[in-house]
């Protein structure tokens, strides 16, 4: 990392649009961006990990969705209205240092970088047991190799590769959740062969629709609020687009209902289908859903929609990743090599710093599971809710700076604002404070902390010795 040029500023107006500036390539798609904004929170964390949610709440678990769905719903409105008024490559990175100094650029964007290349060993890991489990004799550090390889080359061959990927894999997860939908109200309404209408018994029996109660709720809140990360990647991928500024908004508007639907619709008919007590732990709800109304070969259908996710998962932290250290080495933030671009505008040295990070990851993960990797990902584990905060903090601030200055840039805006942007800041805090308060959630809060807490150390150092630089002159 380099040191930057020029002391700390306060918080200035906006500029001119980023992307005239941007040296990067244009080729993402309207399509592209739309099924990234529908896809890209739809993951492993939805088709395996809700099963952990509803073993808390019950039939409560979707009381848990909707609140976690409205506050993701929320943040991705806000960032969607910074950038189609500030499309970058660093998206919520820029706006931070835009609103609130070059030390929150810095920190929420190096914090996000970690955060996507560790999780990316966590996405390649569990994609390449399951091939490993179709293939067994092929090893499963093999499958990690040939999956970083392909989607390396992918990345670096040009952006439209990563647009057609991520078309292509949400589309997938889109129709999967879709006929899911629809094959659970058929169950439900007993229109299916050999069923009967369910009801609403599975809702209010087995200790009734809160068996836990609102502690139940709250802590499904906390198992079920990070999969919704995710939605960010589709602001960082509109500055690659033909019309930045009205293809994420158009992106933002189109996704931000249907997810909600999507994840909310899902529990709904999972807890209605079945009691809330039949979900065996470490079993896809889905799964066991799907085999209750007689699809064949559920849990291996199941597999490839799980496979498809955490490869489309990867295949974007990849992308999301090299895009937001380019964008740091544009600002100075990071050293100037980076900032090396193909004839197709992909900054390959960004792709290959990000990629060598995952590979050390993966190693980390596959040699030391429990230990080393374990903390690693404690450590950026609940940087999300950091990064929503600053989103919501610079939305705050810039909002009122466009309104005075630009307001035409507004094509996209805010739902009730200011309100419902301190009423996300307040959730935020909220599930901060859940997390402290449960024994399983409060280490990672407090690695995470930590780690948040180091790279804001090093950000302010680097502003001290840049005022120090600025007065010596």
């Amino acid at each position: 990392m380099h040191d930057s040029p020029a002391p700390a500023a306060a918080p200035q107006d906006p500029k001119p649009p980023l992307e005239e500036s941007e040296p990067l390539s244009h080729a993402l798609k309207q399509r592209h961006l739309t099924m990234l904004g529908l896809g890209g929170v739809i993951g492993a964390g939805l088709f395996v990990g809700s099963g952990a949610g509803i073993s808390v709440a019950g039939p409560g678990i979707v009381l848990s969705y909707l609140i976690a769905g409205t506050l993701a719903m929320l943040v991705m409105r806000m960032l969607g209205e910074m950038s189609a008024a500030m499309p970058a490559s660093g998206s919520f990175s820029v706006h931070a240092e835009r609103a609130i100094g070059r030390w929150a650029g810095f920190s929420v964007g190096w914090l996000y970088w970690m955060l996507l290349v560790v999780v990316l060993a966590v996405e390649a890991t569990a994609a390449a047991q399951i091939a490993h489990g179709w293939v067994g004799s092929v090893p499963q550090w093999t499958w990690v190799l040939i999956f970083m390889v392909f989607f390396t080359g992918a990345n670096l061959a040009a952006v439209r590769n990563f647009g057609e990927f991520e078309f292509w894999f949400a589309l997938l997860k889109v129709v999967a959740i879709v006929l899911f939908l629809v094959l659970g109200a058929l169950a439900i309404l007993g229109l299916l062969p050999d069923t009967d209408p369910v009801g609403l018994t599975n809702l209010t029996g087995q200790g009734g629709f809160l068996p836990n109660g609102w502690e139940g709720v709250v802590s499904g809140v906390l198992a079920v609020v990070f999969a919704f990360g995710g939605l960010e990647v589709v602001t960082i991928a509109a500055a690659e687009s033909a019309d930045p500024a009205r293809s994420v908004a158009r992106a933002v508007r189109s996704a931000v209902w249907r997810i909600l639907f999507f994840y909310v619709g899902s529990m709904l008919v999972i807890v209605t289908v079945l009691p809330w007590t039949a979900q065996k732990a470490g079993l896809s709800p889905y799964v066991t859903v799907l085999d209750s109304i007689g699809v064949p070969s559920a849990g291996q259908i199941m597999n490839i929609v799980v496979f498809v996710a955490l490869l489309s998962a990867l295949n974007a932290n990849l992308y999301g990743s090299s895009r937001m250290i380019f964008s740091l080495a544009e600002r100075g933030e990071a050293p100037k090599s980076l900032l090396q671009v193909s004839g197709g505008g992909v900054p390959r040295l960004a792709v290959l710093a990000s990629v060598a990070f995952g590979f050390v990851s993966v190693l980390l993960n596959l040699k030391w599971p429990d230990s080393v990797f374990k903390y690693l990902l404690n450590s950026v584990g609940a940087v999300l809710l950091f990064v929503w905060a600053l989103i919501a903090v610079s939305q705050l601030r810039l909002r009122r700076q466009f309104e005075r200055r630009a307001p035409e840039r507004l094509v996209l805006k805010m739902w009730g604002f200011p309100w419902l942007t301190w009423a996300a800041l307040a959730a935020i805090a909220a599930v901060v404070g859940l997390m402290l308060n449960d024994a399983e959630a409060r280490p990672q809060l407090l690695w995470s902390t930590g780690a948040t807490a180091a790279v804001m150390a090093v950000a302010g150092l680097r502003e001290w010795r840049a005022r120090r630089r600025h007065n010596a002159r």
